[in-house]
């Protein structure tokens, strides 16, 4: 049986002994080291090899989570390895039980259409700094929106500045004219084609997005599909997604019934009509409705990101399709996969109980103060008093900082994060950013793993 060595300090030793025992029977068999500091987030590389005799005993060293320093350098030091535990005490069973390797979410099989809606209204590089931004987000196809009644005499220039920068470029317009100059300058999709312009896919190489003639009219949209499935020629079908309250359960019945009819044919979901006429969250909306478009095994989704809560459309679609084809080829519930999409709340936001944080309180015996949340609120301590309030102002006139104008601050801003926290049920760490999963970019983007070189879209045969 394995056996592992956990390193600490005085404070946290008893709590990491009892999490330890709460967690037999484990696979390993276990011992702890307290390297003679009191706060075990103060500990070190350096610190580990000075206070650590060699060798040890052991198939692992676990050191804290928020250990600093170089953990490879003293894997080789001790000839074990030495590996950074999770930032709480009270991850640790979860930390044991987690997967040999992380979900692996470089995959997805659905291309993202970002749509620049005022592209007529844009310069030519303005576009352009779009369409990077974009793709930077996650969009495999810019989509120049074209605006009715709004001459756009840049449109070939654009369509060619853009495969140029080598994008992917989709021309949207309800005009046939616009159509066709879009596809003549080299455009790969045009949106959106119904069963009387079909014509314009005889005069360009573009792909045609098929759409009906009148909202709903079915009969019409799945003609266009069978005219171009005879010929075999490459289509898109959008079935039309109709906003909250004005159809959205009934076009959900369209799309079912497309697939049924096509079980085959490559189909396109643009979620915009909700995401921007729904004034909520965008991240759920979109979450759910990727699930829905892995469901139906849909090619491509058309998303936008004009209204300012949906500022982040665009990201979250591309969390939301790899989250999602994970889980339907796994044939797993979308969870435990990440929380990347989760920005207001956490599964576990209070690690710690409010009895749990009293008796670490006791404990302290230096005037540096400590911040923590629990159910009861937000508590703050230090040698000379532990006090607990939903407020920060309740908690002030505790502190004795008035004539510490640095520091007040500083405890300002905890305690304000602290509260944000305790109100919305999110984990706080103190001494770090709130985590806004992708509703916020992250100093080390968890997704730029996905994203690199590599990333595959996985495409049905």
């Amino acid at each position: 049986m394995e056996h592992i060595v956990f390193l600490t300090g005085r404070l946290a030793e008893k709590g990491l002994e009892r999490v330890l025992d709460s967690m037999a029977p484990a696979p390993f068999t276990w011992e702890i080291r307290e390297l003679g500091l009191q706060v075990a987030a103060l500990m070190t590389a350096d610190m580990v090899r000075r206070r650590l005799a060699a060798p040890v005993a052991a198939d692992r060293i676990i050191v804290p989570g928020r250990c600093r320093g170089d953990l490879d350098a003293l894997s080789q030091h001790y000839g074990i390895p030495v590996e950074r535990g999770p930032e709480e005490l009270k991850d640790l069973p979860q930390f044991f039980n987690r997967k040999a390797r992380p979900a692996d979410l470089s995959q997805y099989d659905i291309a993202i259409f970002a749509e620049i809606v005022d592209a007529p209204q844009l310069d030519i590089d303005a576009v352009l700094e779009r369409a990077r931004q974009h793709r930077a987000e996650g969009a495999d196809v810019i989509d120049i929106g074209c605006l009715p009644a709004t001459p756009f005499p840049h449109l070939e220039e654009t369509v060619r500045a853009l495969k140029a920068e080598g994008f992917a470029v989709s021309v949207d317009s309800m005009n046939g004219d616009e159509l066709l100059r879009g596809g003549r300058a080299g455009a790969d999709y045009l949106l959106s084609l119904s069963l009387d312009t079909l014509w314009i896919a005889d005069e360009v190489a573009a792909v045609p997005v098929l759409v009906p003639r009148e909202p709903g009219d079915e009969a019409s949209l799945h003609a266009a599909i069978e005219h171009m499935q005879r010929r075999g020629l490459p289509f898109l079908a959008d079935a039309i997604l109709d906003p909250i309250p004005f159809g959205l359960l009934a076009s959900l019945g369209r799309y079912e019934r497309l697939r049924q009819r096509f079980p085959d044919a490559p189909i396109m979901l643009g979620v915009g009509n909700v995401t921007e006429l729904t004034e909520a969250d965008t991240c759920g909306i979109n979450a759910v409705l990727f699930g829905i478009a892995a469901e139906m095994q849909a090619t491509a989704v058309l998303t936008t990101q004009v209204s300012p809560h949906a500022r982040r459309a665009i990201r979250e679609a591309d969390i939301a399709r790899r989250v999602m084809y994970l889980a339907r080829e796994q044939r797993m519930l979308p969870k435990g996969i990440t929380d990347q999409m989760m920005s207001l709340h956490a599964k576990v936001p209070y690690p710690y109980s409010a009895d749990e944080i009293a008796e670490t309180a006791g404990a302290i015996r230096d005037p540096n103060f400590r911040v923590q949340v629990s159910e009861r609120g937000i508590h703050i301590f230090n040698r000379d008093g532990h006090h607990v309030a939903g407020d920060p102002f309740t908690l002030f006139p505790h502190l004795q900082l008035e004539s510490d104008g640095s520091h007040a601050f500083y405890i300002g801003v905890e305690l304000a994060r602290a509260e944000i926290a305790w109100r919305l049920g999110k984990r706080y760490v103190q001494d770090q950013s709130l985590d806004w999963g992708c509703a916020v970019e992250r100093e080390s983007e968890d997704l730029a793993q996905w994203c690199a070189p590599g990333t595959t879209m996985r495409k049905r045969a």
